[in-house]
């Protein structure tokens, strides 16, 4: 960990405590009732006071007392350039199936930080390790009931594990859960399954393990590992093929069961990358029971669907005016789930929109998720095409919270290269919305 550095203030929040005082974009805090905030954490838990001894670094270097006084639960309405005010805790494990690795070189330096680290896992849903947990780790979390967390586990046999991460430390998982289960502390776990090396018994184990712990797992996802073509080419992994994923859908469903019957709850579920893969339908709706690993592709296609069908009852007119023809850029994963969409935008007099799905020549995929499409794969395989009046692109392509694809290309550039406007679309309602008044970036 490096050296605490005071909290940069990248927003005020209009009519906040904060804009009241006078705070400003720029300012930092250096110093909470004395003590010295290390990430988002400490500033949330400090900030709990109902009278706050700021000390304030201002943007041109002055350091400044501020003293506030407030009710218990009320927020300053402060945000910060980062969560973490003494650094990033990165990984130091070497899976083979980690996707930072399989990323060509000389792209922008965010794509190629691996981070492991437990306050990460805690405010946003990261996954971590618990690899490179120091003991003063282990006991904040437990004194401060840092929970849920988010823990690859992989494979609970200790070989098999530490095989997958490339890290001795990494045989201590058992431990480490009952460490979380004595404490009640919740983990939500994933499983890349790497066929050959953790599938068959060795997921069957890793179930059943998982399924010990009832107080700790929340819940448990089942994801495919994704390869690209920039990998190592003599590592030891295979890809999932239709054939074997159909074999980890059956043995998964046949733990649900199992788990429903013992323990009264799912516990384990599968992502739907799991069925597209195999060419088979995603289960019901009403399967996901709330949803508690859609951060990790369980369910977040069927959740689309059902949003899609009760807003577009509301916010579908039955034409347009006047008329509109948009082409809805998708992975090829998803095109079967988002036909029947397109056919429902289409049932609209005069809108038609062109729902093209397609697999990325960059990472070198046949079967591709969204997210991954690149700007360069959408410049060489749209080329050529009539586009209409625009696309419409979802921003889970995109980098959060700025317009820049997963290869460094902009959705400006994309627009040039192709001559028509994008449409950013997150979510159903801006989907729609989109469709009936477009509004290009």
């Amino acid at each position: 960990m490096s050296a605490i550095q005071p909290a940069l203030i990248t927003k005020v929040l209009p009519d906040s405590i904060a804009s009241e005082v006078g705070f400003e974009a720029g300012d930092a805090i250096i110093s909470i009732n004395g003590t010295r905030p290390r990430d988002l954490i400490d500033y949330r838990f400090l900030c709990t006071d109902e009278v706050l001894e700021l000390e304030v670094l201002d943007a041109q270097g002055q350091t400044h007392h501020v003293e506030i006084e407030k009710d218990y639960d009320d927020d300053l309405g402060l945000e910060f350039a980062t969560a973490l005010f003494d650094g990033l805790r990165q990984c130091n494990n070497h899976c083979p199936f980690c996707f930072i690795d399989q990323q060509p070189p000389g792209k922008r330096s965010s794509l190629y930080l691996k981070d492991d680290d437990y306050r990460l896992s805690f405010l946003y849903g990261s996954y971590l390790t618990l690899t490179n947990l120091l003991p003063s780790d282990w006991e904040r979390i437990s004194q401060m009931r840092l929970s849920p967390l988010y823990v690859s586990v992989h494979a609970t046999e200790p070989q098999v594990r530490s095989r997958l991460l490339k890290n001795p430390r990494a045989g201590q998982i058992l431990e480490q859960l009952a460490w979380f289960e004595a404490r009640q502390l919740q983990i939500h776990a994933q499983v890349v399954v790497c066929p050959g090396i953790n599938d068959g018994p060795q997921l069957d184990r890793t179930i059943q393990d998982l399924g010990k712990f009832p107080q700790a797992i929340a819940s448990v996802a089942v994801v495919p590992l994704g390869l690209t073509k920039f990998r190592p080419q003599a590592d030891e992994l295979t890809p999932v093929t239709p054939e074997s994923a159909a074999l980890v859908i059956q043995q998964v469903q046949r733990w649900q069961e199992h788990l429903r019957r013992t323990l009264g709850q799912t516990l384990v579920w599968l992502a739907d990358e799991w069925f597209l893969i195999a060419g088979q339908d995603l289960p019901p709706e009403s399967d996901y029971e709330g949803y508690p690993q859609l951060g990790n592709g369980v369910g977040s296609i069927r959740q689309f669907l059902k949003e899609f069908t009760q807003k577009s009852k509301k916010l579908l007119p039955k034409q347009v005016m006047p008329k509109r023809q948009l082409t809805w850029v998708v992975g090829n994963a998803v095109a079967k789930a988002f036909q029947p969409l397109a056919a429902q935008l289409n049932s609209v007099d005069g809108l038609t929109v062109q729902l093209v799905s397609l697999s990325s020549d960059y990472w070198g995929q046949e079967i591709t998720a969204t997210g991954l499409l690149t700007g360069s794969d959408l410049c060489q395989k749209l080329a050529g095409r009539d586009l209409g009046s625009g696309i419409l692109l979802p921003t889970v392509m995109l980098k959060h919270g700025e317009e820049c694809f997963l290869d460094d290309m902009t959705i400006a550039q994309v627009s040039q290269t192709l001559g028509v406007p994008i449409f950013p679309v997150d979510g159903v309602e801006e989907l729609i919305s989109q469709c009936l008044v477009g509004r290009p970036r």
